[in-house]
């Protein structure tokens, strides 16, 4: 068997081998990465034995290398070829391809590739690890993961690239689900601090008596078991620290992580000198602050510290424009991933998004969508295939009774907000977790409204 040893140049530069037959049945392949068979929609044992052209919609027997080198014998170097695979996702690759000759007959060929891909698809996230803002700093999202044609969000995005330049601290104000996490990587990596870590915390998920060693660290001997441990402000050093429900800290954590922003130093628990940090800090709220102020959850002077910009995003019912969109981008996301393809969404089921309230917002959505992939029963959603409590959605009409009590606008909003609060807590059986999830509330802001209206 011959082949040109002479032409095979940069061979260095190619990931992937593949050898067919004669006939253009591949007979070897080998990877350098695994998850190129998972981007093209197979599983490797699925793989061989397959025609090269297979693997793409797009690929013919007219535009494949491999094809063209059987039927000339004519090596083909450094193509690059733009084709679509079969979930309908573009992939980039670049070939070489020699033929494999015996007793002057072509055997076969061998071809050299390597895989490259577009941003469009959520997947890419992972392929382009090696650039230094995507998994190195620990994050997953940049602006372009924004996705809207609503004139507010796009306001937003446009601040977001105005404010990133900054070091100023950013707070984010959004019910849950609304992108809060999206919108402080997107700062982050806009930001000259993208090289730096981006580390975030939920305050809502951890102990009140675990927080502030977890956000300064703990000295070794300060408590039992304690060792010299890095908190959070540390481990962000130069780069950025997200603080989520900022609102769960209590008072004493308040006053400290005041001082630790003002003075941009930190002590470690049972430590005893200071520690310089640089890092940014962005928070989110998904309460009103100007409530949280009022209320005296939030201390007033930490408030103007962490809101030197304020961002408000805006609800998924807010941005009707939008669910058409998010659901096509969702649809693309999860045919990349749910080893499964959804050709059309029934129109009923886009009317069915469009009119439901959307408490959990895009996370809500994107869930929804998950859940008909789980459900269908073919390449269609259907109405069938989304959440009951979407399909079963009405909107609640103002009752007559409310307009002939002669309530004022906040009296009737408080009797409208009582109800669906009680009404929750019916289906939920009383389970408080679950109600506020329904709701769009945090636990801590559904225990104040049951308290205010005297519901436990």
């Amino acid at each position: 068997m011959n082949i040109d040893v002479d032409s095979f140049k940069n061979l260095s530069d190619y990931d992937n081998i593949l050898v067919t037959d004669e006939n253009g049945m591949i007979i070897f392949y080998d990877l350098a990465d695994l998850s190129v068979l998972k981007v093209l929609g197979f599983r490797p044992e699925e793989f061989m034995g397959k025609h090269v052209t297979t693997f793409y919609r797009d690929l013919t027997l007219e535009n494949s290398t491999v094809m063209r080198v059987l039927k000339t014998g004519v090596a083909v170097c450094n193509v690059k070829q733009e084709l679509v695979n079969k979930n309908g996702d573009p992939i980039i690759s670049v070939n070489s391809t020699y033929p494999l000759i015996e007793d002057e007959k072509i055997i076969g060929t061998i071809e050299f590739s390597k895989h490259f891909f577009t941003k469009e698809n959520i997947q890419s996230l992972e392929k382009y690890a090696e650039h230094k803002i995507f998994r190195k700093n620990n994050t997953i999202y940049t602006i372009d993961n924004l996705i809207t044609a609503n004139a507010r969000m796009e306001a937003i995005k446009s601040k977001i690239a105005k404010i990133a330049k900054t070091g100023s601290t950013v707070l984010l104000y959004g019910r849950t689900g609304t992108g809060k996490e999206v919108v402080a990587q997107a700062i982050h990596n806009l930001s000259d601090r993208y090289e730096n870590p981006f580390i975030s915390l939920n305050c809502g998920a951890i102990p009140p008596t675990l927080l502030e060693s977890t956000l300064f660290g703990t000295t070794k001997g300060s408590f039992t078991g304690a060792e010299d441990t890095a908190g959070l402000f540390e481990q962000a050093d130069g780069g950025t620290l997200f603080l989520d429900e900022i609102n769960s800290l209590d008072m004493v954590l308040q006053v400290k992580l005041l001082k630790a922003i003002e003075e941009k130093t930190i002590r470690r628990v049972g430590g005893n000198k200071n520690i310089r940090v640089d890092i940014r800090v962005i928070s989110a709220t998904n309460e009103d602050p100007d409530m949280l102020v009022q209320e005296k959850r939030l201390r007033e002077d930490l408030f103007y510290r962490l809101g030197i910009v304020q961002i408000d995003l805006p609800n998924l019912e807010e941005r009707q424009e939008d669910i058409e969109i998010l659901l096509d981008y969702y649809i693309r996301f999860y045919n990349s991933n749910m080893n499964m393809y959804m050709e059309s969404v029934h129109p009923d089921v886009l009317l069915c998004f469009k009119r439901y309230a959307w408490p959990g917002n895009i996370r809500e959505l994107k869930n929804a969508i998950e859940t008909a992939y789980n459900n269908a029963s073919s390449s269609q959603i259907t109405l069938d295939d989304i959440p009951r409590r979407i399909r079963n959605y009405a909107v609640a009409p103002i009752s007559e009774n409310t307009v002939s009590k002669g309530l004022t606008l906040k009296d009737a909003v408080d009797e409208f907000e009582k109800g669906m609060i009680v009404s929750e807590l019916k289906l939920t059986n009383g389970k408080l977790a679950e109600t506020a999830r329904r709701l769009g509330l945090s636990k801590q802001s559904l225990k104040y409204k049951m308290d205010k209206y005297q519901l436990r």
